[in-house]
């Protein structure tokens, strides 16, 4: 899992049938200090999250097509929880979820 930031919505006039009412999210990943780390994923998004709130986003391909219920699905990403906040110290960012 990582820590990114939500840098946008992606549109697309044709895509995967298993996306059809998915939101998709441009998320770049970030430090705790909110500086970008590496290159920016598309996430599927059941949270509602909103333009450059915090989320946790998981590469957990297996865990993202059973979330779009088709197992030949071509997603890897996905929101897992929205950071409400990330407390200075800890080592878990899953304890910060809200």
């Amino acid at each position: 899992m990582l820590l990114a930031r939500v840098e946008g919505n992606v549109t697309a006039t044709r895509k995967h049938p298993s996306f059809e009412g998915w939101r998709l999210l441009l998320c770049q990943p970030i430090g705790r200090d909110g500086t970008p780390e590496g290159v920016p994923q598309v996430a599927i998004d059941s949270y509602g999250a909103g333009m450059h709130q915090r989320v946790l986003i998981s590469s957990d391909g297996a865990a993202a097509r059973k979330a779009v219920g088709d197992e030949l699905s071509p997603v890897r990403w996905l929101v897992a929880g929205i950071v409400d906040e990330v407390t200075p110290g800890t080592t878990d960012l899953e304890d910060s979820v809200g």
